[in-house]
């Protein structure tokens, strides 16, 4: 099968979109498929060139920063998208959480007459709120159009498909994320690292993710003047600067990957996150697999991934005092830590991205199916 990944994102930069991507792009080659990426090109860096770790071709398409967050680039207009899709003959084209270039990939597949998939991946509406104070409606306007356009719509929760299904988005199935349980896992742990971090012996709390508004990290705030509890930050972005200020005594590591990240994971003793816009969150996922017990949100994403009671708790979201009193509860219990962390790994155990990848695949098949039916009728 021939499938051109059209992606808002893709590495070296690191979130969702991007490691999603990259995984689909991988399982597709370790399936004799034949991806071929188009993505907005990253910062200019010295030295850079062409992608050489990237499994597959990768047409870059240029962009700039978006205004006030440069960690994110827009592509621009180019006529490089659609000689992509000509050139590659895809018999699928894959859309990772259109927006921008997604719009445009929508766009040129209609005109080629070839399938599409969207892959619903960003509260876009959420977003709006956060950073425009409004704007949900004009975001969930966007959000149907693009992906009433689609063959089908993929979302990665089941908040995430209500959500799609109630502002009437047609054609909505589930289509969760994979974690890698080879590197994700609790053997990682690092007593000279939590040394390092903890000299003093206490449960070291960690956050791993984004540093933005919508991610309201600085609901740890009230933790980090708590004796007994030390707060690691692991991340970067445009509330780097307010959060160092905000949580003072946090530990603030930047951004971590690979091996390094996942050694900082198993390291921990709790993981918290904050951000209630969370469409799946794979840090939750990454956590899991590490043996970390779970705090999070009851909001998105974490209702599928949490059990509340068995591998972490649940708690209200933005709500600072919910969060300092589940974090308050498994740090005075390491009894309890340890189950929830062991029944966290085993949870997570059979959602690998080769999995996870075959089950895209169906739904490729089940697009090029349907097709198939609608020119015989």
């Amino acid at each position: 099968m021939r499938v051109v990944i059209v992606t808002e994102s893709f590495p070296p930069d690191v979130n969702g979109v991007a490691h999603c991507a990259f995984q689909t792009a991988r399982h597709l080659v370790d399936r004799g498929h034949h991806p071929l990426v188009v993505a907005p090109a990253p910062a200019p860096a010295p030295g850079s060139g062409p992608d050489p770790d990237a499994p597959c071709p990768v047409v870059r398409i240029p962009s700039l920063p978006l205004p006030g967050y440069p960690q994110v680039r827009v592509a621009l207009p180019s006529r490089r998208l659609a000689a992509a899709l000509v050139a590659h003959r895809p018999d699928v084209v894959h859309l990772a959480g259109p927006f921008v270039l997604g719009v445009r990939g929508m766009a040129a597949a209609a005109r080629l007459g070839l399938p599409a998939v969207a892959v619903y991946q960003t509260d876009l509406a959420g977003y709006a709120r956060t950073y425009l104070g409004a704007g949900g409606s004009a975001a969930w306007r966007r959000i149907r159009s693009v992906h009433a356009a689609a063959d089908r719509t993929l979302a990665p929760s089941s908040a995430a498909q209500a959500d799609l299904e109630e502002h009437g988005v047609p054609r909505v199935r589930l289509w969760p994320r994979g974690v890698d349980t080879i590197r994700f896992r609790p053997q990682h742990r690092d007593e000279a690292l939590r040394r390092a971090l903890a000299p003093n012996g206490e449960p070291i709390v960690g956050y791993v993710g984004r540093l933005a508004p919508e991610k309201h990290v600085e609901l740890l705030s009230a933790l980090c003047g708590r004796a007994g509890v030390r707060v690691v930050v692991v991340g970067d972005g445009p509330s780097q600067a307010h959060l160092t200020e905000a949580l003072p005594g946090a530990v603030f590591l930047g951004r971590r990957t690979g091996d390094d990240l996942a050694r900082i994971f198993a390291s921990l003793d709790l993981f918290v996150h904050t951000g209630p816009y969370e469409t799946f969150c794979q840090t939750v996922q990454e956590a899991m697999a590490s043996g970390v017990p779970v705090v999070a949100p009851a909001a998105g994403g974490p209702l599928d991934l949490v059990d509340h009671g068995r591998t972490g708790l649940l708690v209200p979201p933005r709500d600072a005092a919910a969060v300092q009193e589940a974090v308050r509860a498994l740090a005075a219990d390491p009894v309890r830590r340890a189950a929830y962390g062991a029944a966290a790994r085993a949870a997570v155990e059979g959602r690998t991205w080769a999995a996870v990848g075959d089950r895209l695949l169906a739904h490729y098949e089940d697009v090029l199916a349907a097709r198939r039916t609608a020119v015989a009728a």
